[in-house]
């Protein structure tokens, strides 16, 4: 009674803002429970995280993991109100996919256990039926331990992605199976890895275009090299992963600061695994010194400490090895 008597005093003076106002509001009560449209905060949404699937773009990870966090959070009224089974699929999955970059953001910066935890809050928001979504995050949770020093932990996440995302040819089943080969090449496991980097390319070679882009929900030949330069450079396979760091460096933009500096320590670890443990030294620290601060850290730090852990230590006395020293303990 009382909104009809608020309608008709309304609309008495005709069709003014307020009348039009109520008449919106009243249709919209109606309209949400009879349509499965989505409502436009979550197309808003998951444009936001079709533009983030981007990457960094020069930004630094601070600036990218703040804004993935704030809207992040603009996801949970819409979660908590009720709604139809397919938007709240769609609901599930733009949840999946922003916990999942902020995780891999974190990851970058070599905050690993908060990394870990916002996976996992990513891994729940894919359990909602997104047998792809949990492969990917699976997968990309699996390199957290692949990176920092833990192969057999990688290799098992790496496996139960795999069995999730099943045979066809995905972007989350090229992931897993690439990030299986990493880890059994940092595990020693030389013919398992070769096995798994030829499963990884032969469905690569079948990936459908539409799952071809370079975004970190997709998976492109770029990310394909980046992922085969770790591998056989691991393996000691120079001449494969330098292959592999040329096309990648191709195909990668100026802005893509972190892997173009990933593929360049990648470049002077097989200098050292031919012999030239001076050369690796001097290429990692101009790859260094040719970074922003705000990148010097995590990830990138991590893989140039590898190489100078590698080194034998009766050349830690060597001026261009003590210069690597410094530049990553600094």
């Amino acid at each position: 009674m009382k909104r009809r008597n608020l309608l008709r005093g309304a609309l008495a003076a005709g069709f003014t803002a307020p009348a039009l106002a109520a008449l919106t509001a009243t249709r919209t009560d109606v309209d949400q429970p009879l349509s499965p449209d989505t409502p436009q905060a979550l197309a808003d949404l998951e444009a936001a995280a079709e533009s983030y699937g981007y990457g960094y773009h020069g930004q630094a990870p601070t600036r990218v993991l703040a804004g993935l966090v704030t809207d992040f959070t603009t996801l949970r009224p819409l979660l908590t109100a009720p709604q139809p089974a397919p938007v709240r699929a769609r609901l599930c999955r733009t949840a999946g996919q922003m916990a999942g970059m902020t995780a891999i953001v974190l990851h970058d910066l070599d905050s690993r256990r908060e990394s870990r935890s916002w996976f996992g809050t990513a891994a729940r928001a894919a359990e909602s039926g997104d047998d792809q979504l949990h492969a990917w995050v699976l997968a990309r949770e699996a390199m957290v331990p692949l990176n920092y020093g833990a192969p057999r932990a990688a290799a098992e996440l790496a496996g139960r992605a795999r069995l999730a995302a099943g045979t066809r040819p995905t972007a989350a089943a090229v992931l897993a199976a690439a990030v299986a080969a990493r880890a059994y090449a940092l595990n020693h496991q030389s013919e398992q890895a070769r096995a798994t980097l030829t499963a990884a390319d032969a469905l690569m070679n079948r990936l459908p275009e539409s799952e071809r882009s370079d975004t970190w929900l997709t998976y492109g030949e770029q990310k394909h090299h980046v992922h085969l330069s770790h591998a056989f450079t691991t393996l000691g396979d120079t001449r494969r992963a330098r292959e592999s760091q040329a096309r990648a460096l191709e195909l990668s933009a100026p802005t893509s600061t972190m892997t173009r500096t990933l593929l360049n320590i990648d470049g002077a670890a097989c200098a050292h695994h031919d012999g030239d443990s001076e050369e690796a030294c001097r290429r990692t620290v101009a790859a260094l010194a040719a970074l922003p601060g705000d990148f010097r850290t995590g990830l990138v730090r991590r893989r140039a400490l590898d190489l100078y852990e590698a080194i034998p230590a009766q050349h830690h006395g060597e001026r261009a090895v003590r210069e690597l020293r410094d530049v990553v303990a600094g």
